[in-house]
């Protein structure tokens, strides 16, 4: 089956396909400008509203970025300041825009080691939005793919414990389950910007089966035309997920 006839459904009730973005080279994009980096992230921040804004209108039901890793807390103090700020002005300006367009705001990570306050408005909003069916649109941030697994690891252990599940029911579904994404589709396309070409620890179980395109656009300048672009060339792939097709 080609890529452009893929459509999904899920109980969030909504359709089209996953796209996941590993949004590199905001702080090169600033540096090579002679500024400070926390500009380009500011800069990449608006590209984000930018491409939701598009996703619709190219067929994309969900999407996925990578914000903030569980490693990114070894960049200086300054720069995690400065990026926790920006999440929690992107929240705060973008919470009316997406209610109204639609847009179900969910948010994957490991929450413990984020400040209370930036905790409570990643809450609110997605319990704004809950109901929301035109676009998912997750931001991983803390969010780390070992971190995942070894979470939903300690959550099914928890489970066998407490009698909930026994060892011999633990499949690959009943890890899926446990998941920060439980319930949604694995992404189609992961598009990494800035020309490396390292997938970084995100969605390693997700992205299993996943296509990748890499390209030298720093995100900052990553536009809704690099991705109808980047999806024109998705929809003439043939996606095999392991098998060999005949006809």
């Amino acid at each position: 089956m080609a890529a452009n006839d893929a459509t999904t459904e899920t109980a969030s009730g909504a359709t089209g396909l996953h796209v996941a973005f590993i949004m590199d080279g905001n702080g090169r994009w600033a540096t090579k400008r002679g500024w400070p980096r926390l500009v380009g992230h500011r800069k990449g921040a608006e590209r984000v509203r930018e491409i939701v804004r598009a996703c619709p209108g190219l067929g994309i039901g969900w999407i996925t970025v990578y914000a903030f890793s569980t490693e990114n807390w070894k960049r200086s103090t300054e720069e995690v300041i400065g990026l926790m700020s920006i999440f929690a002005r992107y929240i705060r300006r973008e919470a009316d825009e997406l209610s109204a367009s639609g847009v179900q705001l969910r948010f994957i990570g490991d929450r413990s080691r984020l400040d209370p306050k930036l905790q409570e408005l990643m809450t609110a909003i997605e319990l704004r939005t809950a109901g929301n069916t035109r676009l998912v649109f997750n931001v991983a941030i803390n969010y780390g793919g070992r971190d995942e697994l070894a979470r939903a690891a300690k959550v099914l252990a928890a489970d066998v414990l407490a009698g909930r599940i026994a060892v011999d029911e633990i499949d690959q579904a009943a890890l899926e389950a446990r998941l920060d994404t439980a319930g949604q589709p694995d992404p189609d396309l992961v598009i990494r910007t800035s020309g490396e070409t390292r997938t970084s620890n995100f969605l390693p179980w997700q992205a299993a089966y996943a296509e990748y395109e890499f390209t030298p656009t720093l995100w900052p300048d990553f536009s809704a035309e690099h991705l109808a672009e980047i999806l024109g060339r998705f929809g003439l792939r043939e996606r095999r997920f392991g098998a060999v097709l005949t006809g």
